[in-house]
C-alpha cells in the first residue's frame, strides 16, 4: 500500500465515524431509539478489550424500531441524506459520500433481517451506552445477531469477539442450540496462534 492509498484508506474509516457520531447525535438529540450494530458495535466492544484488535468498517449499521421510521426520515433529511428503501433495509445515503456502500442502514427490531433467518433481530432496548456517547447493542444480543446472520463478515467478528475473551461461558449459555452450534465451528476454525 502506497502513502497516498493508506492516507485515503485513513480517511474513509474516519469518514465512518464521523458519519456515525452525526447520525446517533442527531437522534439522540430527537429523542428517536436506536442501537449501534453491524461492525461498529463489534469495534466498540473489542476495543473496550484491546483497541489494537478493532477492525475498522465501511458503513454504519443501525436498529430501530420501524415505528419510528418517518421520525428516523425527518432526522436524517435535516442532515442531508437521501432516503432509499431496499428489499430487507432502509439505506440513508450520505451527501457527502453518495454511495450505497458507505451508507447508514437501518435494521428493524424484533424482526427477521431474512426470512430465512431462525432469530428476529434484538430490541433497541437491549442498548447500552458506550463509552464515546452513543447507544451501542448490548454484547449478548449482538452475539445472537452475528450468529444468526453468519455471514463470513459475521464469522470473523465473531472471531475476533472470542479472540479479545468477550464471548463469556453466560453468553454461550444463553444462546439456542443453533447458535451454540455455530459459535462452536467458529471456536473450533480459529488459528491458535492467533491473537
Amino acid at each position: 500500500m502506497t502513502a497516498g492509498s493508506f492516507h485515503a484508506h485513513a480517511m474513509a474509516i474516519e469518514r465512518v465515524e464521523q458519519r456515525l457520531r452525526k447520525v446517533t447525535a442527531a437522534l439522540d438529540a430527537a429523542g428517536v431509539d436506536y442501537a449501534v450494530i453491524g461492525g461498529n458495535a463489534v469495534a466498540t466492544w473489542v476495543t473496550k478489550a484491546d483497541p489494537s484488535a478493532a477492525r475498522a468498517t465501511v458503513d454504519v449499521d443501525l436498529l430501530a424500531r420501524r415505528s419510528d421510521l418517518d421520525r428516523i426520515t425527518a432526522v436524517f433529511a435535516s442532515l442531508g441524506f437521501r432516503r432509499e428503501d431496499l428489499k430487507s433495509i432502509t439505506l440513508f445515503v450520505d451527501p457527502e459520500e453518495p454511495s450505497r456502500r458507505s451508507g447508514v442502514h437501518l435494521v428493524w427490531a424484533g424482526e427477521k433481517v431474512r426470512p430465512s433467518y431462525d432469530e428476529p433481530a434484538p430490541d433497541v432496548s437491549e442498548a447500552v451506552r458506550s463509552e464515546d456517547g452513543f447507544r451501542v447493542l448490548d454484547l449478548a444480543p449482538l452475539v445472537r445477531m452475528k450468529l444468526t446472520s453468519f455471514r463470513d463478515k459475521d464469522r470473523v467478528h465473531i472471531a475476533d469477539l472470542l479472540g479479545v475473551g468477550l464471548i463469556t461461558d453466560d453468553i454461550r449459555d444463553a444462546l439456542p442450540p443453533l447458535l451454540r452450534e455455530r459459535l462452536a465451528d467458529v471456536e473450533a476454525s480459529r488459528d491458535p496462534d492467533d491473537f
